[in-house]
C-alpha cells in the first residue's frame, strides 16, 4: 500500500513539474496566463513533494524504481530513503513558497524577459534538484547534477543584457563545472572498486576500496560538493550569481540548491563509506565549517547590496551545518555513536532551517527590489510604514538567521553548540580542545550575524526614506506576501515544535549512526530538548516562547495601565540644533565602521576621501566624497593567478594554430604514431 502511494506521488510530482516545463511554452495566451500556468504547476508539484517527503520519512523501508538504458553503465534508478525524503521535503517546501511568490514577482520581468521561458526553466530547475536527491546511480546522478547546474545558469543570466549578469553567469558556470569534475573523480574511484555505478554497490559493506583511495574519495567529494555548497575558499561565485538571478530563483539557489551538496557529502561519507573514517576527516570538515562560518558573516557585514549580503550568509550557514556534521564524524571515529548521531542531527536540522529562513530573506529582498528598483540598502529607509507585511516577514527571517528564540535558527544552532561542547567525552586531547574552539568561533559568528541583520533591517525599514524610490514604495502584491508568509510560518513552527522534528530527523540519522537518540534528545514528555543527557543541558522552546509572549503582554498591559494617566507632550527630537533628515541617519557604512576597524587585518580596506572646498575659503567644504573597498583576498591571491596562468599559457600555445592545413595534418599524423607506440 505504501509502495503504491509512493509510486503515485513520485510520478505525480514529476508530472506537475513536466507540465510546468512544457505547457507555458506551448500556450499562446498572454503572459499573465502563462505565468499562472507555469508557477501554478510548480506549486502543485511542491505540494505533492511535501507529501512525498513526509511519506518517505515515515516509511518502514526505502522505495526504489529502476529502468535499464541502452547506454552502457547507465541505469535510470531512483530511490526514496529517509535521507532522500528529508531533502525532497526541504526542496518542496521552499519550492512551493517560491512558486506562489513568483506569480506576483515575475510581473517585474514583463517586457524584459520571456515569462513562459522563465517559468519553464523554473519548473525544470525544481525537477532536476529533486532528481539529484532521488538518483540511485552514479552515472544518472551526474547527468541530473549537470542538468541542475545548466538550468540554474540559464536562470541566473535571465537579464543577460547586463554585462555584470553575464560575468556572474560565466563565473558560476566555470566554478560549478570545476566542482563537477571532482565529483566525477570521486564516483570513478567507487566505480573502480566495485565495477558498477549503482549506489547499492557503492554502499556495499564489503567494498574493497583501499584506505588511500578512500581518502582521495573523501577529499574529492569535499572539494566537488563543497564548490556547490560554497565553502571557503570555493565560495567566490555565490556573491556574483545569487544577486544576479531573479529573487525567487535566488531563494531556491541559496535555500536548497546548495543543500544538494550537503546531501552529497552525507551520502558519500555516512552511506557509501559506511561512516567508517579516521578522526582527521571529521576535523577537516569541522575546520572548513568554522572558517566558512566566520569569514562568511564577516564579509556579509561589509556588503551594502542586500542580495550579496544574503549570499555571504549562505557561506556562513553552510559552515554551521558542516560544524555539526564534522563534530558527528569526529565522534563517529571514536565510537561515540550517540554524540555522532547528535552532531549529524544538528547539522541536518540547520539544513532545513537555513533553507526556510534564507529563502524567506531572499524573497524579502526581492520584494524590496520590486518596490524600490534597487538592491542598495543606502537607498532604503522608512519602508516599514510603507511595506508592513514585508517588514514583518523579513524581521522573522532576520531573527531566525540570527538564532534568536523562538525561531528555528535558535534551536538548530543550540544543538550544534551542544554537540561541540560534548567534546569532553572524546579520549583524544587535541579534539577535546578543538571542538570548544570551534564552538567559540560559532559564538563569534552568531554575534556578528546579529549585528549584520540589525544593520540590514534597521537601515532598510526604520528611520526616514533615503531616496525617492523608498518614499514612493508600496506593499507588494498578495501572491508575494503569501509566499513569504508561508516560509515565515514554517520558521516559527520549526522553532516551536522541535519535539516533532527531532524524531523525524532521527529516522534519517539512525541508520548511519546505528543508534536512535530521539527518546534521549526529546525530554520532559516532549516539552524540552536535551543533548542526549538532560543533566548536561536542556531547553524548552515552547515554554521559552510562552515566557517571551507573557513578558511582552505584561509590559504592554503595564504601559496601558499607567501610561493612560500620564500627560503626553510631543516635540522634535533634539539634534544639536540641526533639523533631522535622511542625511543625519546612520548609514550601512557607518554602522559597520567599528567592526571594520577591529578586523582590518582580514578586510584590508582601501579608504578614499575626497573633499572639494569653497573657492572663498578652504575652511568650508563644499562637497565630500567617501569610498571604501574591501580587498577580495581569495579572488586576488588565489583565483586571479590561476586565471592569469591559463591565459598566458593559452597565448603561448596560440602559435600552434598557424592556419596551415598541412601543419594540422602533421599534428594528426604524429599523434597517431605516438598512440601506436603506446599500443604496442
Amino acid at each position: 500500500m505504501v509502495n503504491d502511494l509512493t509510486f503515485t506521488l513520485v510520478w505525480g510530482l514529476f508530472g506537475w513539474y513536466g507540465a510546468g516545463v512544457v505547457l507555458p511554452l506551448g500556450c499562446r495566451a498572454d503572459s499573465r496566463r502563462q505565468n499562472l500556468l507555469a508557477h501554478g504547476c510548480a506549486a502543485f508539484g511542491g505540494m505533492v513533494g511535501i507529501v512525498l517527503g513526509v511519506v518517505g520519512l515515515l516509511a518502514s523501508e526505502p522505495w526504489a524504481a529502476r529502468s535499464p538504458s541502452t547506454i552502457p553503465l547507465l541505469t535510470f534508478a531512483i530511490r526514496l530513503d529517509p535521507l532522500a525524503a528529508f531533502f525532497v521535503l526541504t526542496i518542496s517546501l521552499a519550492g512551493l513558497a517560491a512558486s506562489i511568490y513568483a506569480i506576483g514577482y515575475v510581473r517585474h520581468f514583463d517586457g524584459r524577459a520571456s515569462i513562459p521561458l522563465l517559468g519553464s526553466l523554473f519548473n525544470g530547475f525544481l525537477c532536476s534538484m529533486t532528481l539529484v536527491i532521488l538518483a540511485d546511480n552514479g552515472f544518472f546522478f551526474l547527468i541530473v547534477w549537470e542538468l541542475m547546474s545548466l538550468l540554474s545558469y540559464f536562470l541566473v543570466v535571465t537579464e543577460h543584457e547586463q554585462a555584470e549578469v553575464r560575468y556572474a553567469g560565466l563565473f558560476y558556470l566555470i566554478m560549478t563545472h570545476v566542482g563537477t569534475a571532482f565529483i566525477i573523480v570521486a564516483f570513478l574511484i567507487f566505480f573502480q572498486g566495485v565495477g558498477s555505478f549503482s549506489f547499492d554497490t557503492f554502499r556495499h559493506p564489503e567494498q574493497p576500496l583501499p584506505e588511500g583511495m578512500k581518502t582521495i574519495a573523501f577529499l574529492t567529494a569535499l572539494i566537488g560538493f563543497g564548490t556547490k555548497a560554497g565553502i571557503v575558499p570555493l565560495h567566490v561565485w555565490l556573491p556574483y550569481a545569487h544577486p544576479a538571478a531573479p529573487s525567487h530563483v535566488s531563494a531556491l539557489m541559496s535555500g536548497v540548491m546548495i543543500k544538494t551538496a550537503i546531501y552529497g557529502l552525507v551520502r558519500v561519507y555516512f552511506d557509501f563509506l559506511g561512516g567508517q573514517f579516521p578522526w582527521w576527516w571529521g576535523f577537516v570538515v569541522l575546520l572548513v565549517g568554522a572558517v566558512s562560518a566566520l569569514l562568511g558573516v564577516m564579509y556579509a557585514l561589509m556588503e551594502h547590496d542586500l542580495k550579496s549580503l544574503l549570499a555571504y550568509h549562505s557561506v556562513e550557514n553552510i559552515g554551521i551545518i558542516l560544524l555539526g556534521i564534522g563534530a558527528g564524524m569526529i565522534f563517529q571515529s571514536f565510537g561515540l555513536k550517540e554524540f555522532a548521531a547528535l552532531g549529524l542531527l544538528a547539522g541536518l536540522y540547520h539544513t532545513i532551517n537555513h533553507a526556510m529562513f534564507k529563502a524567506l530573506l531572499f524573497l524579502g529582498a526581492g520584494s524590496l527590489l520590486y518596490a524600490t528598483h534597487t538592491r542598495n540598502m543606502e537607498e532604503y529607509g522608512g519602508l516599514l510604514r510603507r511595506m508592513p507585511w514585508t517588514g514583518l516577514f523579513f524581521l522573522i527571517g532576520a531573527a531566525s538567521i540570527s538564532a534568536l528564540p523562538p525561531t528555528n535558527g535558535f534551536v538548530s544552532e543550540w544543538l550544534v553548540f551542544q554537540s561541540l561542547f560534548l567534546s569532553f567525552q572524546i579520549p583524544d586531547l587535541l579534539m577535546k580542545l578543538m571542538l570548544p574552539i570551534a564552538g567559540a568561533m560559532l559564538a563569534l559568528t552568531g554575534v556578528l550575524a546579529l549585528a549584520c541583520f540589525a544593520k540590514a533591517f534597521g537601515i532598510a525599514f526604520l528611520a526616514l526614506p533615503r531616496s525617492s524610490h523608498a518614499r514612493h514604495a508600496e506593499e507588494v502584491p498578495m501572491p508575494m506576501r503569501l509566499g513569504m508568509g508561508l516560509l515565515a510560518s514554517v520558521c516559527l513552527l520549526l522553532g516551536l515544535l522541535p519535539m516533532v522534528v527531532v524524531p523525524l530527523l532521527d529516522r534519517v540519522v539512525g541508520p548511519f549512526a546505528q543508534i536512535s537518540i530521539a527518546d534521549q534528545v526529546v525530554a520532559l514528555d516532549g516539552w524540552a530538548l536535551a543533548p542526549v543527557d538532560v543533566q548536561f543541558a536542556s531547553i524548552s522552546p515552547p515554554i521559552l516562547a510562552a515566557m517571551l509572549i507573557v513578558g511582552a503582554l505584561l509590559g504592554l498591559c503595564l504601559a496601558v495601565a499607567f501610561g493612560g494617566h500620564l500627560v503626553k507632550r510631543y516635540g522634535k527630537t533634539w539634534g544639536c540644533g540641526i533639523n533631522l533628515s535622511p542625511r543625519t541617519e546612520y548609514t550601512a557604512t557607518g554602522f559597520v565602521q567599528p567592526i571594520k576597524q577591529v578586523f582590518s587585518t582580514i578586510y584590508r580596506p582601501t579608504v578614499k576621501l575626497e573633499t572639494e572646498f569653497l573657492e572663498e575659503s578652504r575652511y568650508f567644504a563644499k562637497r565630500r566624497r567617501f569610498e571604501f573597498h574591501i580587498e577580495p583576498v581569495f579572488q586576488k591571491y588565489l583565483y586571479d593567478p590561476v586565471v592569469m596562468f591559463f591565459s598566458t599559457t593559452a597565448d603561448r600555445l596560440r602559435v600552434i594554430q598557424a592556419g596551415s592545413l598541412h601543419l594540422y595534418l602533421a599534428y594528426i599524423f604524429v599523434t597517431l604514431i605516438v598512440l601506436l607506440l603506446f599500443a604496442v
